[in-house]
C-alpha cells in the first residue's frame, strides 16, 4: 500500500484547500442567509463560486474516469483528500460539482446509460447547469432491504406508467432539480427477488409527480437541498427513459452505492477533522477554573483520541479506495462496508467531544458542529444502516471458515 499523493493530486489539494480558505469558510453565514430569502433554490452565492471553481478546473472531480472537459480522471484513491476536504462544510462539495446525489447519477448514466441518456441528462449535470434526484427509499417498507420497494413502474405501450410513494428523497425539493432516477418494480412476480427492478429517468415537471412535503432531520430541513417526500400518481414516461433495461435496476444500484458509500465516508473524516481543529483552538483559548482549558486532563484525552480515530479512519477509507482502483469495487465490498461502519460513528465521536468542549456554543447555530452531527447521525442510515452492513460483513468473513 503506497498512499503518498502524486504531484498532480498534491497540486489539486493545494488548491481547494486554497479555494475553501479564500471563498468557503468566510461565506458560511452569508450562505446561511441567503437560503433563508429563498429556501428551495440555489442561492447566488452557491452559483458565483461554483463558476469560479469551474474556471479554476476544480470541477467533476469525484468522477473516476475522464469524460471530455468535464472531468479530471481520478480515481478514488486521489480524489480521498479533496473529498476530505470539502467534507468540512455541508455545501462545499456542491461548489465543486461533487455533492450528492449528483455525483451518484452522473456515475450511473456514464456507466449504464445510452447515448441519448447521457446527452439529455449527464451533460448539464456535468456541466454544473441543473441537479436531480434518486428516488429509492420509501416509507411503507424497510428499504435497508431494496427488494422490498412497491413503487411499481408498469410497461403500457410505448410508455412505462409510475405509481408509488417514496420519502428522504434529497434534492428533489430544489427547484433547479429537473431529473430523478426512480427505483421500482417492473416485475414483481419474478422468482429472482434481484430483477424485480428498475430504474427509469423522470424529468421533474411530469405530470403526476408531486412533491409533499420537505421531510426533516433532527429538525433541519437542509435546504435548498431539502429531503422530499413525493408521490408518483400514473406518472408517464417514454420507454426510453429506461437505464440498461428491465431488471437491471438492483445491478445498477449496487453499482452505484460503492462509490456512493466512500465518498460519504471521505468526508466525515474532513467533518471529523474540522471539529478537532476547533477543538484545538478552543482549548488554547478558553480560561477555565484560573487556567487554559488545555491544562485539564480530560480535554487533552479527548484531543488525543480524536486524532487516533480520526487516522485509523482516514488510514481505512485510504486502503478501500485503493482497492476500489486496482481491484475492482466487488473486491473491495468488505472495506467499502467496513469504513462505512467506521467512519460515521468515528465522526460522531469527534463531534460529540468537540461540542462538550464549546459547551452552549456547540448545540447553537453559531458553529457548524450541531448541524453536522445531526448529518453524520443520518449518514448512519443512508446507503445501507450499520446493522445491514455488519450483518453482511460478519456473514461473508465468518462463510470462509464454514467448511471447516
Amino acid at each position: 500500500m503506497n498512499f503518498e499523493y502524486s504531484e498532480k493530486v498534491q497540486q489539486l489539494l493545494s488548491q481547494v484547500i486554497d479555494f475553501m480558505e479564500e471563498h468557503v469558510y468566510p461565506n458560511e453565514q452569508l450562505m446561511h442567509e441567503q437560503v433563508e430569502q429563498d429556501r428551495w433554490s440555489t442561492p447566488p452565492l452557491l452559483q458565483a463560486l461554483k463558476a469560479k471553481a469551474k474556471a479554476k478546473g476544480l470541477w467533476n472531480l469525484f468522477l473516476p474516469i475522464s469524460y471530455g472537459e468535464y472531468s479530471a480522471g481520478l480515481t478514488n484513491l486521489e480524489y480521498a483528500p479533496l473529498a476530505e476536504e470539502m467534507g468540512k462544510v455541508f455545501w462545499a462539495p456542491e461548489v465543486f460539482n461533487c455533492a450528492a446525489p449528483d455525483t451518484g447519477n452522473m456515475e450511473v448514466l456514464a456507466k449504464y446509460g445510452n447515448d441519448e441518456q447521457k446527452k439529455r441528462w449527464l451533460a448539464p449535470l456535468l456541466a454544473g447547469e441543473i441537479r436531480s434526484a434518486f428516488a429509492m427509499t420509501e416509507s411503507e417498507v424497510a428499504s435497508s432491504d431494496a427488494t422490498n420497494i412497491e413503487t411499481r413502474i408498469e410497461r403500457d405501450g410505448d410508455d412505462y406508467v409510475i405509481n408509488g410513494r417514496k420519502f428522504y428523497i434529497s434534492g428533489a425539493c430544489r427547484k433547479q432539480c429537473e431529473i430523478m432516477i426512480v427505483m421500482g418494480k417492473t416485475d414483481p412476480d419474478n422468482s429472482n427477488r434481484y430483477i424485480q427492478q428498475s430504474q427509469v429517468l423522470v424529468p421533474m415537471n411530469t405530470p403526476g409527480v408531486n412533491v409533499i412535503r420537505p421531510m426533516k432531520v433532527f429538525g433541519y430541513e437542509d435546504a435548498p437541498e431539502g429531503h422530499a417526500e413525493i408521490v408518483f400518481d400514473n406518472v408517464r414516461v417514454p420507454k426510453e427513459n429506461i437505464i440498461l433495461g428491465e431488471g437491471r435496476g438492483f445491478e445498477i444500484a449496487q453499482g452505484r452505492l460503492g462509490p456512493g458509500r466512500i465518498h460519504h465516508c471521505m468526508r466525515s473524516i474532513g467533518a471529523a477533522q474540522r471539529a478537532l481543529d476547533m477543538m484545538c483552538k478552543r482549548v488554547n483559548e478558553r480560561i477555565v477554573f484560573g487556567q487554559p482549558m488545555i491544562k485539564q486532563q480530560s480535554v487533552r484525552e479527548d484531543i488525543a483520541m480524536s486524532a487516533c480515530q480520526i487516522e485509523q479512519a482516514r488510514l481505512m477509507t485510504l486502503k478501500a479506495a485503493q482497492m476500489m482502483d486496482t481491484q475492482g469495487n466487488k473486491a473491495a465490498k468488505e472495506l467499502i462496508a467496513m469504513i462505512k461502519i467506521v467512519a460515521p460513528n468515528m465522526a460522531l465521536d469527534v463531534l460529540d467531544r468537540a461540542i462538550q468542549i464549546h459547551g452552549a456554543v456547540g448545540v447553537s447555530q453559531d458553529t457548524f458542529l450541531a448541524h453536522m452531527y445531526a448529518g453524520q447521525r443520518t449518514l448512519r442510515l443512508a446507503d445501507g444502516p450499520d446493522q445491514v452492513h455488519m450483518m453482511q460483513l460478519g456473514r461473508d468473513l465468518a462463510k470462509r471458515f464454514a467448511s471447516a
